[in-house]
């Protein structure tokens, strides 16, 4: 039975609900983010779901063996192995960086059985991109649907294993009659969808949209409702992609898979580092090599700095890829503890392929490639560098040291150089691991030939 109409004003940053309109939510401060949303609340039909009881912890049988692998081993190394049955998965990124692709290649190609609902795009529109990312589509259903409760109906008929959404600003309940993509919308259907997914054991993806400040568009508190949150990042007129895990209850938070696009879809890139480096002899003055770590995954990345006159008053401090906050640290302790004047310069940084690095084990690099660029001296192509760099100049160990030696040994470098404080057990044969203490060390090792 339909209830009179009522008028809530709702934050679409927090959700939190108001009686009247602010220009500031009181709750987490956003200005400007509460807006008016027409409530017309009906009794929901919840016949649907189970009730559950009360068990005893012991007595429960664990589904991590019963996890769900794609042929996608990039996706399942993201996920920690694959799909745990009843989990929730949000995936965002931008508009056309390849969300909707990776997620129908991966249904089309796997071995369960896979419904996948699309409230953006026509059942025409998904097989003819399935034909064009796949040679033998199998076991993919599709539903092109808008609305939770026709969508129940069809999952309850079809009996999926595997569930995805795209996307859940497109999917509505008759139980309010805000329009599609509302915060009361999304976060009451993603609510049901989560009850769904936990009372029945199927594991869903969602799909879900970001603002133009990259944050996921509705409640913040979706986040926090998923059991696993991806977000897909890179350039989408650059070639490669990367997903990364930002929040997993069933596995590392820290994981990376990387993915190249081409007209056949989204391709996994088994070696990365080869991808994001230049192996030369004698790189370009301005560039370094580095060791990066992400998950259980060690990269070799390449620095590019460019440290010219100051045109302008102010001297400007771009970077891309690395943090920024970070770098004027790094410049701060370069003109302090090591001598060099380059506060009065433009400091420009990039990270090549695209990839965006918060691994500190990388300062050393990007160091090393500010100093080549100051000098206009190569620094040797055979080298590479693996340490943190705190306040006082000096050099710090960084996290599975010797995972990272043995992938600049794989790569065939001479010669890595470390903080002396690192704990290493690996036996190096090809390369030699140099100890240093701080800066000056550093500065007399890479450019002694010019001493």
């Amino acid at each position: 039975m339909l209830s009179k109409s009522k008028i809530i004003y709702s934050c679409s940053n927090c959700g939190a609900k108001f009686p009247k309109w602010m220009g500031q939510c009181t709750q987490c401060g956003e200005w400007n983010s509460i807006s008016e949303e027409v409530l017309r609340k009906r009794k929901s039909n919840e016949s649907f779901f189970k009730e559950n009881s009360v068990r005893e912890i012991t007595t429960i049988n664990s589904c991590e063996k019963d996890r769900i692998a794609f042929n996608d081993n990039e996706f399942n190394r993201v996920l920690g192995g694959g799909i745990v049955k009843g989990s929730v998965i949000l995936i965002s990124g931008e508009p056309g960086i390849g969300k909707s692709t990776i997620l129908l290649q991966n249904s089309i190609n796997s071995n369960e059985k896979v419904l996948y609902i699309s409230g953006e795009e026509s059942a025409e529109q998904l097989n003819l991109r399935s034909k064009r990312i796949s040679n033998n589509p199998k076991n993919c259903f599709v539903l092109t649907e808008t609305n939770i409760e026709i969508i129940l109906k069809n999952v309850e008929k079809t009996k999926p294993e595997l569930i995805i959404v795209d996307s859940i600003q497109t999917i509505q309940t008759d139980i309010f009659d805000n329009s599609q993509g509302s915060t009361t919308q999304i976060k009451e259907c993603t609510s049901i969808l989560i009850k769904l997914a936990k009372n029945i054991g199927i594991p869903i993806i969602i799909v879900g949209h970001i603002t133009k400040d990259g944050n996921i568009a509705g409640p913040k508190i979706l986040e926090h409702m998923v059991d696993v949150v991806l977000h897909f990042e890179g350039d989408k007129h650059h070639q490669f992609r990367i997903l990364r895990s930002k929040k997993n209850r069933f596995g590392s938070t820290n994981e990376i898979g990387i993915y190249e696009m081409n007209e056949r879809g989204l391709q996994m890139v088994l070696n990365p580092s080869e991808l994001f480096i230049s192996k030369k002899e004698s790189l370009e003055p301005g560039t370094s090599i580095a060791v990066s770590l992400d998950g259980d995954r060690s990269i070799m990345i390449e620095v590019q700095a460019l440290v010219s006159s100051a045109v302008y008053g102010t001297p400007q401090r771009i970077s891309n890829g690395f943090n920024s906050k970070r770098l004027n640290m790094l410049l701060a302790i370069l003109e302090k503890k090591a001598g060099f004047k380059i506060g009065v310069k433009d400091v420009f940084i990039n990270i090549t392929g695209g990839i965006k690095i918060e691994d500190t084990a990388i300062d050393l690099a990007v160091v090393a490639a500010i100093l080549s660029s100051n000098i206009n001296i190569s620094i040797n192509g055979d080298t590479c560098f693996c340490a943190e760099i705190d306040l006082s100049g000096e050099l710090r160990g960084v996290s599975n040291i010797d995972k990272r030696i043995s992938e600049a040994e794989r790569l065939g470098y001479k010669n890595i150089i470390v903080s002396n404080n690192s704990k290493i057990g690996y036996t190096a044969k090809n390369i030699n691991i140099l100890k240093q203490k701080n800066l000056d060390q550093v500065v007399k090792q890479i450019f002694k030939e010019t001493d």
